[in-house]
């Protein structure tokens, strides 16, 4: 059944960009560590907190990275990557991965998953994934992974990112 939904346009929008960031900031979300390698076995990784389940059947996840991320092509070209969900003594490797380095692995414990990527170890979850899909979304985009293997730990507390900091829980 299709339902013709008619939306007005909208001509003037006038969203303040830092305004509708602090609200989007209220909501609490966790934060991950997407990492992949290349043809060449070069890692690349990077701190995301835009992360959702999708799907159960079959196994979906998502995440949005911006345009103007460094390893954008690289996972677009790879075909696959790992999510970490990082735990709430994390804080310094969110750090390490969502800042330019020449080696953001250097000093990190991590294992190889099914398709080579890393998976750092001692995280809360693990979700090693095949590039389903790929949205453009205005600055970002959305890629969507098959899960292929995953791993958790319910015991941990999970890293959080809320009001634009990251902390173990929610106040």
């Amino acid at each position: 059944m299709s339902v013709d939904v008619r939306v007005p346009e909208i001509t003037n929008q006038n969203i303040d960009q830092r305004d509708l960031r602090n609200a989007f900031g209220q909501f609490a979300t966790g934060v991950t560590v997407i990492t992949t390698t290349d043809q060449d076995g070069r890692h690349y990784g990077l701190t995301a907190n835009s992360f959702s389940s999708v799907s159960m059947d079959p196994a979906l996840l998502l995440f949005c990275p911006g345009k103007n991320i460094a390893s954008l092509p690289v996972l677009e070209r790879t075909g696959h990557f790992t999510v970490n969900i990082l735990r709430a003594d994390q804080q310094d490797l969110a750090r390490q991965f969502a800042r330019p380095a020449e080696d953001k692995f250097a000093g990190v414990a991590y294992t190889y998953g099914v398709f080579g990527d890393p998976v750092l170890e001692g995280c809360l979850a693990t979700f090693q994934c095949s590039l389903y899909s790929n949205h453009d979304a205005g600055d970002h985009r959305v890629l969507i992974g098959q899960v292929h293997e995953f791993e958790y730990h319910p015991e941990r507390e999970a890293l959080l990112f809320h009001q634009g900091q990251m902390r173990g829980s929610v106040a």
